[in-house]
């Protein structure tokens, strides 16, 4: 549930860019449809081992705080290592860096696998393993997201975020998340069997694309790591959209991690859904995750992207002060619906407001601090969901994140002035949205056969 983080085509009226062409689709063929399979495939995967891992931590530990490391395991790494991940992004191959973390992700999976099928497995072993993948991701996730703008037109970027992050959340709900408790009969080990299996095949789909793929603007000479962090940081930092985009999603994370450490309490004793309610209440999510991949796009296109994240954060606020006042399940379930969905129209259009914000060149590091300040404020978030259960009772935690999601739409306001105030292509302190000219023609992939394949689907 966390959040991480269009110019051309997009009519002005008012806001920078307010949304995309008609019929502006990211094509199938070539890079783009590589690229989502490598994903659907991917999220499949995760499903399957996050579902796993803490099942599995219960049977190796009766320690609590051990068990708990295990999820701090998906946190700590990107604190630590964050923004190096976003540095290497940038200066490696990103096609490549792709291919190889999931190899090395897959052997280290199938070992572990190996490892609980011998009856080897320890609690020590399984949190080294969830700290290596999770160190490994910084690099996966911030080249995956500085190569996207490499294969799809500025223009589409918004649908290709969209279409992107609904089939991850189609493929984990409706299929990865059932999947685990059938694999998980086959034997503790086979639902990381397949995870490693998933990791070689989303690897086997990414290694062709250097056929599609443009040539990369040289490195500066004597460049060093420091510097480049640095370039990152004082890009995000000196954004005024982009700064308040991510002091606004570092808010939110904090009231949504307040929220999930606590939800299986809020279900239970305050919403009194029995022992299907936590279940209940994530598959609504969702469900409402995937209305909100398909909703992402129109809404842009009306509202802009900056308005869109706007709207999905103030419509948050409305549904967990349902969720904290609900009368039963049916409502809390609808609410927690709602919520996912704008959640997902948050993910999409914000992302897409960073990716078109920045130059290709710089976007691993600074999508790596975004996402570095972002997750800072989740281990925060789920003290201050305990906290209150403690002090105030089990219902408090959906009105704790509402809170925090009111101070980050008011975090929000200044970014979506400035946007709103600034002409064509500028952001309104003259930050440039970037155009196709910007990417050095890096929207038009070319499929294997040569031939431009960046018509609709």
């Amino acid at each position: 549930m966390a959040r991480g983080p269009e110019a051309g085509g997009g009519r002005v009226v008012g806001e920078t860019v307010v949304g995309e062409a008609r019929g502006s689709a990211p094509a199938w063929r070539g890079g783009f449809g590589r690229l989502w399979g490598a994903a659907a495939v991917s999220s499949f995967g995760d499903a399957v081992r996050v579902a796993a891992l803490p099942l599995l931590a219960t049977t190796l530990t009766r320690e609590p705080l051990l068990i708990a490391a295990v999820s701090a395991c998906g946190y700590l790494p990107w604190l630590l290592l964050g923004l190096l991940g976003g540095a290497l992004a940038d200066r490696v191959d990103q096609r490549r860096a792709m291919v190889a973390v999931d190899l090395v992700r897959g052997a280290l999976v199938a070992a572990f696998a190996l490892a609980v099928a011998t009856g080897h497995a320890s609690i020590g072993l399984l949190l080294v393993l969830a700290f290596a993948l999770t160190s490994m991701e910084t690099l996966f996730d911030n080249a995956a997201t500085a190569l996207l703008p490499a294969l799809v037109p500025p223009e589409r970027l918004g649908r290709a975020n969209s279409r992107l992050m609904t089939g991850q959340q189609l493929v984990k709900t409706v299929v990865g998340l059932p999947a685990a408790p059938l694999l998980l009969a086959g034997g503790a080990a086979l639902p990381f069997a397949t995870d490693a299996a998933s990791y070689l095949l989303a690897a086997a789909l990414v290694a062709p694309l250097r056929r599609v793929l443009p040539a990369r603007p040289p490195r500066p000479a004597a460049s060093t790591l420091r510097a480049e962090i640095g370039d990152g940081l004082r890009t995000l930092g000196g954004d005024r959209v982009l700064r308040g985009l991510c002091a606004a999603t570092t808010l939110c994370n904090v009231g949504v991690a307040s929220l999930v450490a606590t939800l299986v309490l809020v279900s239970g004793r305050h919403l009194r859904l029995g022992d299907g309610g936590y279940a209940l209440l994530l598959t609504a999510y969702g469900v409402g995750g995937i209305g909100g991949g398909l909703l992402a796009t129109p809404l842009a296109r009306r509202l802009g992207q900056a308005r869109a994240v706007f709207l999905a954060g103030a419509g948050q606020i409305l549904c967990l002060l349902v969720l904290g006042l609900a009368p039963g399940g049916p409502v809390a379930g609808a609410a927690f619906a709602v919520f996912g969905c704008l959640g997902m129209v948050w993910n999409v259009s914000s992302r897409t407001l960073m990716q078109r914000a920045v130059r290709r060149e710089l976007l691993g590091r600074v999508s790596a601090a975004f996402r570095t300040c972002a997750v800072a404020g989740a281990p925060l978030g789920a003290l201050l969901g305990g906290a209150v259960v403690r002090w105030w009772g089990p219902g408090a935690p959906p009105f704790l994140a509402a809170a925090f999601f009111v101070l980050s739409v008011l975090a929000l306001l200044p970014a979506v002035r400035a946007v709103a105030g600034g002409p064509a292509g500028e952001s309104g302190d003259g930050s440039r949205l970037l155009t196709k000219k910007d990417t050095g023609g890096a929207g038009v992939p070319v499929s294997r056969s040569g031939q431009d394949a960046s018509g609709d689907p």
